[in-house]
Order: structure tokens, then C-alpha cells, then sequence
């Protein structure tokens, strides 16, 4: 079995440091179930290439499994030709996750000592497996992939050229395409090679459950197939998938309980003497509005006021509110009355569960996005994941972006000296900080951005609210 992953990273040979591999170097690293080959058949400035090469002894896989037990049974007994003649040695499968963990382990932990800031950028890189088992055909493989960001492509492999009557098999020849650290990336294959296989090649108990959310912690939770992955990864074991997702839940920092909703009343305090919750939907509704938006995108919708807010305007034909929040959307619907409305208003609002870290299809399409104070609340490391969703991906031709003002934080009372404004809040802005990062957005995407206070502007440390309005 064979994966490559490529790099044109300027030097793209620093790809050989973040794999601690020598580009000069063939590294070679036994298994109980064969040997595993790590090479660069390109090693260049400008592309570099890094192949893992697995050579399976699939009699000696068999005879391993017989002697402990395997799926069929143990010993003599219960021989089968099928453990001998099979795709093992040949098709992506539980044998390549696991060799990925031991001979690329110190990359997946995010770790390269001697160019430690190296480990923590998002570099462009291409996957290729020629052959790779996918129970549920391409869609599935999509399904998977595309909401981590990476552009899919797959082939379906023949069974056999010279029968064409024979069909296609359940093999796809797959190339993916993306912007990502590689720690994320090997976790990413780590844990979907065997998802898309549907099996694995040993028996799966409490310690896969612990590798599963070791390796998935950063993503797993707000995955729209996260419930497909883990009863798979776990090989459908009930118990064992029942309790993964139930932590899942539990820590999934972005799903609001009665301690977020203090939260928010908490915050509301310090700001409602300001009445900036309504000016800053004030202030984007009247962006929205002059762009002329017939169709807008609102990304961590909340409870729907901005939503609310549209649905006002006679030129807003259609209204989608985003959140990654069950109960969020729940509150949203009640706001709004949806199960009121008459059937013409109704069909104006969409409300979708989704995740603004992970690429979307059905963000697409859309006239305007807003971000109306979501982007503080992601670890600062996910802002690039959702920079590439919303301009990248989904690239409306206007983007309205709002949050808070750091510097202004001093001037309210209830908030302590260098506190943020809120407790969930990962980091705050400053003027000069929105201003760097949108202008570098601006210029990757294609977007000319501008940037505007919302609320009164204090001389000394500008307004509390700032916004950024991008377009193209």
C-alpha cells in the first residue's frame, strides 16, 4: 500500500523536518505485520515529495491472527483461504493508520524541535492513495474530508480492465487538496483511513475509544459526521461509541449550557448601558442592505437577532443562520416564532447546525456573510480554519465581521484591568490587530476591506465595538 504527501511550501523541503525524516534518507521500520518504507522521490525548493511505502506479509498477518484468535476463530481449525487471498497488502486500510502513528508519531504530536514555529503553520499539501477502500463510495469520502477544508477527488478503480462487465469495485484512487498543519493532517488520515474501511485488522476495545479522542479531540466534536466516524473508528461497538459521543457532548466548548447563558447575561451587563447589542445590529443590517444582499449568511446566529433583524428588510429574500449549537438553534426558532410565521416568511429563514471551522457546501451561494462577535470566541489556532471557509470556500462577494475592542475594555467598569470582556471570549482584538489580520485576509482572498467603530469613539482608546467590511 502506498501514500504520498506533497508540499509547495517555499522550502518545500521543510516538509522533511516536520516528518523528522532526512530527505536523503530511505527510513525503514519493521511491523509483525511487514515492513514500512519512508522516501522522497522529490525533494526540491519548490515541491517535495514524501512516499510511505507498506509491504504487508499477509501470511504472516494471517498466521498472527490465527494464533491469537483473529475474526474467524484461532488455530488450524478455523483456516480460510479468504485470510491468505485478500486486499490487505495492497489497499489503504487499519495497517496504514497504524504505521502513520509509529513511523510519522513525534510529526502527529505537533512536535519538530528544531524548527519549532515550523510545526504550528498551515502549509499547502497534496495526499494521493492510489487505492483505498471506501464502503459508501465518494460521497462518503466527501462527507468526510470536505468539512476539514480539503478539496477531494477521487477515481473509481476498475476490478478488472479486461472484464469491464464485471463493474467497479469499492476502491477509489483519491487525491486530497488542502491548507493545514501537518500534525492535523496525519491525525485527520489516522483516524479516517480506517472509517472509510469499515474494519480494522484487530480487535477494538477501551484503548481505541482513548486513541479516538486523543487524535480527534481538536475536531471530532463539531464533525457533521462525527457519529458515522466513531461508530465506525470503533468497529460499531455499541458501548464504547455511545460513550465517546456522550464526552463529545460533554466537552464540546462551543455547545452552551445554563453556565453560557449566565455567561451572556454577564456580558449584556457590561454592555447594555451602551445599548451596543443594537447598534451593532443596526450597523450590519445597514451594510447588508447597501450591498444590496438578497441572499445573507449569518454565521454563529445565535439566538437570531440578527436574523430577526433581516427579515424586516423587503430586499432580504432569504436568511440562513448558522450555528454549531443544537440548543442555540432551538432558541432561534422560538425567537422567531417559526412555526407562526405564514408559509411566504417562512420559506425566507433556514436555520442550519454546522460548524464555521469546517468547509460547508451549503454556505455557498450566498450574497453576504456575517460574523457578528463569533470570531473571539474560537482559539486563536481555528481563526485560520474559519478564514478559509468563509473567504476561500464560500467567498460571498460582501463579508460583514464584528468584534469587540480591547483597548476599550478599560473603560467599563465590571471589567478588570487586562480582562477580557467576556469569559468565553479566547482573545480580544485591538484596532491595530483587526487591522493587520483583515487587510492580510483581504489581500489573500481578492477582498478590498474597510474598517469602522461601532459606538461612541473614545478619543484615547477608540470605540468599544469595531467592525470590517469586506467585499470584492
Amino acid at each position: 500500500m502506498l501514500l504520498t504527501i506533497s508540499t509547495t511550501h517555499t522550502p518545500a523541503t521543510d516538509l522533511g523536518f516536520l516528518l523528522h525524516k532526512h530527505p536523503d534518507n530511505v527510513r525503514t521500520v519493521s511491523f509483525p505485520f511487514g515492513d514500512a518504507h519512508v522516501f522522497f522521490p522529490e525533494a526540491g525548493d519548490d515541491r517535495c515529495t514524501a512516499a510511505l511505502l507498506v509491504e504487508v506479509d499477509p501470511v504472516g498477518l494471517v498466521r498472527r491472527r490465527g494464533g491469537r484468535g483473529g475474526r474467524n476463530g484461532g488455530g488450524a481449525e478455523s483456516f480460510s483461504l479468504a485470510g491468505y487471498v485478500n486486499d490487505r497488502p495492497y489497499a489503504a486500510s487499519s495497517l496504514l493508520s497504524v504505521v502513520l502513528g509509529k513511523v510519522f508519531g513525534t510529526a502527529m504530536a505537533g512536535r519538530c524541535d528544531q524548527r519549532p514555529g515550523l510545526a504550528d503553520q498551515a502549509l499547502p499539501v497534496e495526499v494521493e492513495i492510489p487505492v483505498l477502500p471506501c464502503r459508501g463510495g465518494e460521497a462518503v469520502l466527501r462527507s468526510l474530508f470536505e468539512p476539514l477544508g480539503y478539496d477531494v477527488a477521487s477515481e473509481r478503480v476498475g476490478l478488472d480492465d479486461r472484464f469491464p462487465d464485471w463493474g467497479d469495485s469499492r476502491y477509489l484512487s483519491v487525491r486530497l487538496g488542502g491548507t493545514v498543519r501537518l500534525a492535523d493532517l496525519l491525525a485527520h488520515l489516522y483516524v479516517l483511513l480506517p472509517v472509510l474501511d469499515d474494519d480494522k485488522h484487530y480487535w477494538v476495545g477501551d484503548d481505541e475509544a482513548r486513541k479516538l479522542m486523543d487524535k480527534g479531540g481538536g475536531w471530532l466534536a463539531d464533525h457533521p459526521a462525527r457519529d458515522l466516524i466513531t461508530r465506525r473508528y470503533l468497529r460499531h461497538r455499541r458501548s464504547l461509541a455511545e460513550g465517546v459521543l456522550a464526552q463529545l457532548a460533554e466537552d464540546d466548548p462551543d455547545e452552551p449550557g445554563a453556565a453560557d447563558e449566565e455567561h451572556d447575561r454577564e456580558e449584556g451587563q457590561v454592555e447594555t448601558p451602551l445599548g451596543l447589542d443594537r447598534q451593532r445590529l443596526d450597523a450590519v443590517v445597514e451594510v447588508l442592505v447597501a450591498a444590496g444582499a438578497a441572499r445573507v449568511l449569518d454565521l454563529g446566529c445565535g439566538e437570531g437577532r440578527l436574523v430577526r433583524a433581516l427579515l424586516d428588510q423587503p430586499g432580504v429574500e432569504q436568511v440562513t443562520g448558522v450555528d454549531v449549537s443544537p440548543r442555540a438553534l432551538e432558541r432561534a426558532a422560538a425567537r422567531l416564532r417559526l412555526d407562526r410565521l405564514p408559509e411566504r416568511q417562512r420559506g425566507r429563514v433556514a436555520l442550519l447546525h454546522g460548524s464555521l471551522t469546517y468547509r460547508d457546501s451549503r454556505f455557498a451561494g450566498f450574497d453576504a456573510a456575517a460574523l457578528v462577535e463569533v470570531v473571539e470566541h474560537l482559539d486563536p489556532p481555528r481563526v485560520a480554519a474559519l478564514e478559509q471557509v468563509v473567504f476561500a470556500h464560500a467567498g460571498p462577494p460582501t463579508v460583514v465581521l464584528t468584534t469587540p475592542n480591547r483597548e476599550h475594555n478599560v473603560r467599563f467598569g465590571g471589567v478588570p484591568a487586562g480582562s477580557l470582556r467576556h469569559r468565553d471570549h479566547r482573545f480580544e482584538w485591538t484596532r491595530a490587530e483587526l487591522a493587520a489580520w483583515a487587510q492580510r485576509v483581504a489581500d489573500d482572498h481578492g477582498y478590498a476591506v474597510r474598517l469602522a467603530p461601532i459606538g461612541a469613539e473614545d478619543p484615547e482608546v477608540g470605540p468599544p465595538t469595531q467592525m470590517a467590511v469586506f467585499s470584492r
